[in-house]
């Protein structure tokens, strides 16, 4: 949870009179400035409203120099100074105010601000002290107390102080925010819900507290109104990158993965330094298969954070994802040399090399990351399938047997280890492994397709029939199924059913390889796009629409390619399909 942001309100630029009038008590302390003709800081007033701080600079450092003593010049000058980041110079016209003017309370706070931005707590908060003494009914200063006590962990000592601030500045909508952040900090969620509330009854349209508000809901679980309450936020400020940031986690959450990426692109423009938006967009990028994206996202959070060994493995991913195998290989080589006692990472290097046909290498990582976390299952399986396709049959049975020790109740150790002693002859003990497989995941087709050419292959006819029929239940396109179950059909002398299994078979194959061509253009268009080549990506989208109309990642990458290249109402028509097609085949 983020809500820390409304610490980063500073009080207004005010003349000291002006700020002085806001208490009788301060009002009585501020002489009039009549006496004090100073033509170049009225100067630098005017430009200071109309936005121009270095005109104003100008005309405010003529006027000190004009008259050393005039408070008002020092003020406004270390104010200006203080918006532009000169903050050393800013302290030091601040600290002048203070000498000349010791009585008003309000040049302290101004002071103390200057100093929490420096970081200097233990002098910050001395000023504010003073501050708080000087003008005790006046909730500024008790407002920036709390901030300099929160920045220093003095959590119930700044919370006491913004109760105080809230009970001297009721109407004031910051007030209650600030409170509400506060306790939110503290895990004090009803508290600060109540705060934010009271913010938003004095002003519905209090932009800071809608995200606050919004964020402390969604912490507690209420979504809906979260969403509510984050959309009206972008709404009133839509250059507010964290409301934006939280209603695309919201989005995210309902599986809205365009919306949501739609938010955090907004973000990562508003706020491009903060670092977990950019690991959010690059997950969900990827997710999204915008590898594109994702590589920037993450390339982005690694030269902020070079150090970050996930940063590294998260770009790494994203690189195999998009079949960059080199890089992906340097990118894990790096997180492991961040993080040698991590064994996940040598686990994805492991599956790079796998996707090189290195399996030497791929057998080291494996190995190297059990050297670190022994009884890791991931690991041994995935070392079983390295020796198995390295063709070391015994190896890998092996390490798929120490597997499924390890955890006896997942499905693909049996289903691996159960093909690798079918391929090893050994039928009676493949056909109990597969049979366990079933037992696990009821709806594993491939697994009851696998076990009916065991079976087949035993000359056991009728149980390769009864898990074949088992397979094409769950699957009714399932092409290899029909196919085997003909064989079968024909050998046990059902030559019209046999027939009938033949040609369906004939026809789900001939789809099959319709939709492998649409998958291989739709992959050539995906590395096409990575490269920066939209028009021949779009054409390969294209090509694989043409050859399977239903193939919803082309519709959806196509969509991508369009968006890149500015035909974003061609890209909607695009991207509406793919939903429809993604919709229509969870419904079946």
């Amino acid at each position: 949870m983020l809500l820390s942001r409304a610490f980063a309100r500073c009080l207004p630029f005010l003349p000291l009179a002006l700020a002085a009038a806001m208490s009788p008590v301060l009002t009585a302390q501020t002489p009039s400035r009549a006496s004090l003709p100073n033509n170049r800081y009225q100067q630098g007033l005017q430009a200071w409203q109309s936005g121009d701080l270095k005109t104003a600079r100008s005309a405010f450092a003529a006027a000190v120099k004009t008259n050393p003593r005039d408070s008002e010049a020092q003020n406004a000058y270390g104010q200006v100074l203080l918006q532009l980041g000169d903050i050393d110079s800013a302290i030091v016209h601040f600290r002048l105010v203070t000498r000349l003017r010791p009585e008003l309370g309000i040049a302290h706070v101004y002071l103390g601000q200057a100093l929490l931005q420096k970081g200097l707590l233990a002098d910050a908060e001395q000023e504010l002290r003073a501050g708080v003494r000087l003008a005790p009914q006046q909730p500024q200063p008790h407002e920036v107390l709390a901030r300099i006590l929160n920045a220093e962990q003095k959590s119930d000592a700044a919370v006491a102080e913004m109760r105080k601030a809230v009970e001297l500045g009721p109407n004031q909508p910051e007030l209650h925010d600030e409170l509400g952040t506060l306790l939110a900090q503290g895990r004090d969620f009803p508290a600060a819900e109540s705060q934010f509330r009271a913010a938003l009854q004095l002003n519905a349209q209090y932009e800071p507290s809608l995200l606050h508000l919004g964020v402390a809901l969604l912490n507690g679980g209420n979504q809906a109104e979260a969403k509510q309450l984050l959309a009206q936020a972008v709404q009133m400020d839509p250059r507010d990158g964290l409301a934006h940031y939280y209603l695309g986690n919201i989005l995210e959450a309902e599986q809205d993965s365009h919306s949501a990426l739609e938010q955090y692109q907004l973000a990562a423009k508003l706020i491009p330094d903060f670092l977990p938006l950019r690991t959010r967009l690059g997950l969900l990028a990827q997710r999204a298969g915008d590898t594109q994206l994702a590589i920037a996202s993450f390339r982005a959070v690694i030269k902020a954070q070079p150090i970050d060994p996930e940063a590294h493995n998260n770009l790494g991913l994203a690189l195999l994802q998009s079949a960059q195998m080199d890089e992906a290989v340097r990118e894990f080589r790096e997180a492991i040399k961040l993080a040698p006692a991590d064994g996940s990472f040598r686990n994805n290097l492991g599956a790079a090399y796998l996707q090189k046909a290195d399996f030497d290498a791929a057998i080291q990582q494996y190995r190297d990351g059990l050297s670190i976390t022994p009884n890791n299952p991931e690991l041994h399986y995935n070392l079983g399938l390295a020796y198995k396709l390295k063709d070391d049959m015994p190896a890998a049975i092996a390490e798929l047997r120490r597997t499924i020790d390890l955890d006896p109740n997942l499905p693909d150790p049996h289903y691996t280890l159960g093909v690798t002693l079918w391929q090893s002859g050994k039928f009676d003990e493949a056909a109990k492994e597969l049979n366990e497989v079933t037992r696990l995941k009821p709806d594993y087709a491939e697994a009851y397709y696998t076990l009916g050419t065991v079976y087949k292959q035993a000359g056991e006819l009728a149980k390769a029939a009864d898990a074949l029929l088992k397979a094409i239940k769950l699957q009714p396109d399932f092409a290899g199924a029909h196919t085997t179950l003909a064989a079968v059909l024909s050998q046990t002398g059902q030559s019209q059913a046999a027939a009938a299994e033949r040609k369906l078979g004939a026809e789900l194959t001939q789809r099959k390889m319709t939709l492998q061509t649409a998958t291989f253009a739709t992959n050539s268009g995906i590395k096409l796009m990575n490269a920066g080549d939209l028009d021949a990506a779009i054409a390969q989208f294209e090509a694989a629409i043409k050859a399977d109309a239903s193939y919803a990642p082309a519709h959806q990458q196509l969509a991508l390619a369009l968006g890149r290249k500015g035909d974003h109402a061609r890209a909607g028509t695009e991207l509406e399909i793919a939903r429809k097609l993604q919709s229509s085949a969870q419904a079946q």
